[in-house]
């Protein structure tokens, strides 16, 4: 499956992403440490990228994940995964990604994070979707500002992350709050249009 507006695209992530993938994570290194998860102490390791791949994959398979990579302009640029899918009476999950120094401030997020929110609510048939924030960081707070996702407040020593337990805050939407779609609003409020597959 893929996404796309314009020249934003989200793409299963590939086993043969691996250097461009571990080429973009080094180079990104010091900008995404203070927001990456961790492992507590007496945790496993990070799994490594073929290993990460194989575990997206089968969370996928089993509807439990989303896993993209997030492309502009025909160039890797970052990730995004929607995690923690429950289905149920629940039907929620939560947006996690990464995007590359270089490139960010330019939209990139806001619309990638618009995209997969449409395709959870119109085609995976969730109810809810969730990012969840560490307070300091700004970047991502602007970005759920921009989409208007509403803040649900403050999540007390949430995730592990870059070497101790963080408090975060949590934004959701629901599909209620956007019936003609997430994507739409994002653009017409950055002067856009819709192009979507």
């Amino acid at each position: 499956m893929e996404l796309r507006s314009s020249d934003v695209v989200l793409r299963p992530l590939r086993r043969g992403d691996r250097t461009t993938w571990g080429r973009l994570r080094d180079v990104n290194a010091a900008w995404l440490a203070p927001w990456e998860a961790t492992p507590p102490a007496g945790s496993l390791p990070p799994p490594s990228f073929p290993a990460m791949v194989r575990e997206l994959r089968q969370q996928a398979r089993l509807g439990q994940a989303m896993p993209f990579v997030v492309e502009h302009a025909g160039r890797m640029v970052g990730q995004l995964t929607v995690a923690g899918i429950a289905w149920g009476s629940l039907r929620s999950g939560t947006i996690g990604y990464w995007v590359d120094h270089r490139v960010a401030g330019r939209g990139i997020t806001p619309t990638a994070v618009a995209m997969v929110t449409d395709h959870c609510f119109r085609s995976a048939g969730l109810h809810r979707v969730e990012v969840n924030i560490r307070p300091e960081n700004a970047a991502s707070l602007r970005v759920v500002e921009k989409l208007g996702f509403r803040d649900e407040g403050l999540r007390r020593a949430y995730l592990h992350i870059d070497g101790a337990w963080r408090d975060h805050r949590t934004f959701a939407l629901t599909a209620e709050e956007v019936p003609d779609g997430l994507l739409s609003r994002w653009l017409a409020a950055r002067g856009g249009r819709a192009s979507t597959s």
